[in-house]
């Protein structure tokens, strides 16, 4: 199954293997570079089925730190635009980009939150830091929730515009759709807390917007944390129910990972320890999900679509390790997978 195609909207991926987004801390002001463009490229050349472009702030503020990558801008669109035209250009990879803030969890540097001087300050559905030694956020009003969510729309116009092929909402990992959802990070009184159906509503009201901006040629993902691994906080369950919703929301897949937004939760980690959260909530909610977290071989992302756990399969440390993994499980598993024409002579027969 690792190397068949799937296809979401019209966008049609020709294996299940994607790069994780994973953020590289080397912008300035928000805009791609060289190494950018080097770093995705030779992902493409590797076979990977579809590439994702790091956390990208839709803000300022919306960064995790100084350094991390934006979208609020048209001259950050030209930036990544070069990407998204060489990895169409010169590989069968389609690209998408994960939309982001991070609410508390901004303004930061080497996992610490930064002065006022060197930052900004954070923002929050409630004034709780995600440290108890961080300045306390700022705690948004009504208006500046809405503000956000235009934030998010424009982003997705700017996504389109570059020419990515997926974009996906990034509410996990403790950052600001999570801290909405989180009933430990979020205790407003308002229509924007308090029961599920208002903790969700941020997010919600982001994905209908970002819809508004998409067309059947660029799908629609949503990244969520499967669980916080907190007592009385977001849990498998609340996952399972949120992702029948975003279905029902014309999201495309449900990309599950875990934890970030409670500081300190104790974390059992193994290859594939958030492979059974995926599971749950694809085989609960009836939608596609990927698996993410330690998935380092081609059996083992085989075995996971095999056991019908994921449709799609996420791997991030190991592709930074081997920007070719995919092509060479194709090797492994005699299959077909793209190889750049420049190297044909290393092809391993099948």
């Amino acid at each position: 199954m690792l190397y068949t195609p799937i296809k979401f909207r019209n966008v049609e991926m020709k294996n299940r293997w994607v790069m994780s987004p994973m953020c590289m801390y080397s912008c300035e002001n928000g805009l791609a570079n060289d190494f950018h463009y080097v770093h995705y490229g030779s992902r493409a050349q590797g076979g990977t089925g579809l590439i994702m472009v790091e956390a990208t702030g839709v803000e300022p503020r919306g960064r995790i730190t100084n350094h991390c990558m934006g979208i609020w801008n048209d001259e950050q669109v030209e930036k990544l635009q070069k990407i998204v035209e060489f990895v169409h250009k010169n590989s069968d990879s389609k690209i998408g980009i994960q939309i982001a803030h991070a609410g508390r969890k901004g303004s930061t540097w080497e996992n610490k939150q930064i002065s006022l001087e060197e930052g900004w300050e954070t923002i929050a559905p409630s004034p709780i830091p995600y440290h108890p030694t961080e300045r306390i956020p700022h705690e948004l009003s009504v208006e500046e929730i809405k503000d956000l969510v235009r934030n998010f729309k424009d982003a997705a116009k700017r996504a389109v515009k570059a020419g990515f092929d997926v974009v996906e909402i990034h509410g996990a990992h403790g950052y600001l759709v999570h801290q909405f959802l989180s009933p430990l990070s979020n205790v407003r009184t308002d229509e924007y807390g308090g029961s599920f159906e208002n903790r969700s509503r941020f997010l919600l009201e982001i994905v209908d917007a970002v819809n508004e901006e998409l067309n059947e040629n660029v799908a629609l993902f949503v990244r969520i944390s499967g669980t916080e691994y907190a007592e009385n906080g977001w849990d498998i369950n609340d996952s399972v129910v949120l992702a029948k919703i975003l279905k029902n929301h014309s999201v495309d897949l449900v990309d599950v990972s875990s934890g970030g937004n409670i500081h300190g939760a104790k974390i059992s980690v193994f290859d594939g320890y958030q492979v059974p959260f995926s599971s749950q909530v694809k085989n609960e909610a009836d939608v596609k999900t990927g698996a993410v977290g330690l998935i380092t071989s081609t059996s083992q992302a085989e075995e996971i679509l095999q056991k019908g756990e994921a449709d799609l399969i996420f791997v991030a440390r190991e592709i930074l390790r081997n920007p070719y993994i995919a092509v060479q499980g194709s090797f492994e598993m005699k299959e077909e997978s793209f190889f750049p024409h420049q190297y044909l002579r290393a092809k391993i027969s099948s």
